[in-house]
């Protein structure tokens, strides 16, 4: 086991280069499922989530190979059709083999992923789509049980937008037959990656990135050739690591459009925001102000983005109040910043954060992925030491996050415990 420890207070000054993106790598492994041959994804990060995924497609009787940033897959012989509790539990995108597997196989077996620490994430909108496309769906002893005889388009209507379900209702209906509707879909930049990913696998998808998605299906697809999109909350996240540490962080790799409603907010605040040729650059101001945000889905500002976005208002000077509108049980690291001396207080689904001069340096306990990013960010920021406990949350999305911060000026490193 292992622990972050900083010792802040330093500018971070310099380049910082954008892994590629974890919620867009998993469904394009999944949809290698979709296909025989060897398909090849590249920009591939080195995360725990990522390693659950390709031990699933092995489950499943792919081959698997890694060389460097590109992962091969080689689907021909599907062996199984179950995905496995021990695996759903860790990571619940491993729900996204539903969709593959019936459109392919026309049978698929997986387990409910259940809730998680920043609380329940149904997967009723998933299931309510299968059966429009023809699926006859039952649940037994905690397993998802999905069949049809052939796929057949469908208009599907989800009650709210999912990025789970409308990823793998984009796999299922791309080999389903005649012409699949989803309204009130996604938009997610990754969920856009995806469409695209299976349009050169030989889709045919229009749409994608609106509310409204229209596949044609097709009787087969070609192997996968693709190179993965930057990940936009890890770039978010450095930006906001040199708005804190008053800083000037070039993040290359960053891209203006997916950021567009967190830049925004970082301007209300005092941050200055430039785009470069093949980044975004932010320096942080003297003094931070006081933002409100309301949490939404994409266009509107990402939940995954709250946390750090609350520890930079910890320092803001005056009040501010964040509305998390998409999980609710999202505000467990308010804890853990009062720890480091943040006044925060919680209104239901409102945080207010009353911004203080200086955090102060703690122990401190990750809850969730982001929860742990916002520890690490108060911890660059604060004076003296952070330490920075159950980290092997931050290592499911941050690649060598302690490395990369450490080469633009922040003292911290990853001890042994």
């Amino acid at each position: 086991m292992h622990k972050i420890v900083i010792r802040g207070g330093q500018p971070l000054r310099g380049e910082v280069h954008v892994s590629g993106a974890k919620n867009a790598v998993l469904p394009l492994l999944f949809a290698t499922l979709l296909t025989s041959g060897r398909s090849e994804i590249c920009n591939v990060p080195e995360l725990r989530d990522i390693d659950t995924a390709v031990a699933l497609l092995k489950i499943l009787g792919a081959q698997t190979t890694r060389d460097a940033d590109c992962c091969r897959v080689d689907a021909t012989a599907i062996s199984s059709i179950e995905a496995p509790y021990d695996l759903v539990r860790t990571m619940r995108a491993s729900v996204l083999v539903l969709g593959p597997l019936l459109a392919r196989c026309g049978h698929a077996r997986v387990s409910l992923p259940g809730g998680c620490a920043i609380g329940a994430r149904p997967i009723d909108q998933h299931l309510k789509g299968f059966e429009a496309l023809g699926a006859r769906i039952s649940l037994d002893h905690g397993y998802v049980e999905a069949q049809a005889d052939g796929l057949r388009g469908a208009h599907i209507v989800f009650d709210m937008p999912t990025v789970g379900g409308t990823e793998n209702l984009l796999m299922a209906a791309a080999l389903a037959a005649g012409e699949t509707i989803i309204e009130n879909a996604a938009r997610e930049p990754e969920i856009v990656q995806l469409a695209e990913a299976l349009n050169t696998m030989g889709a045919n998808i229009s749409g994608a990135g609106t509310a409204r998605i229209l596949i044609q299906g097709v009787t087969s697809l070609a192997p996968l050739k693709i190179r993965v999109m930057p990940d936009r909350i890890e770039a978010g996240t450095f930006l906001i690591a040199a708005a804190m540490t008053g800083g000037n962080l070039l993040v290359r790799g960053a891209r203006q459009l997916d950021l567009e409603a967190l830049l925004q907010k970082m301007v209300e605040a005092g941050v200055v925001i430039s785009a470069e040729a093949d980044g975004v650059r932010a320096v942080g101001p003297e003094c931070l102000r006081p933002v409100d945000i309301r949490t939404s889905t994409f266009p509107g500002f990402p939940t995954d983005m709250q946390a750090q976005f609350m520890a930079m208002m910890a320092l803001a000077d005056g009040t501010s109040r964040i509305s998390e509108n998409v999980f609710e049980n999202r505000f467990m690291h308010v804890c853990e910043l009062q720890r480091m001396g943040a006044n925060i207080s919680i209104d239901g689904h409102s945080a207010i954060i009353h911004g203080v001069h200086q955090l102060h340096g703690a122990p401190v306990m990750a809850t969730d992925l982001r929860a742990s990013a916002s520890l690490i960010l108060a911890g660059l920021a604060a004076e003296n030491t952070t330490e920075v406990t159950r980290i092997y949350h931050l290592d499911r999305g941050y690649e060598r996050i302690e490395q990369k911060l450490a080469a633009v000026g922040a003292r911290i490193e990853r001890v042994a415990v």
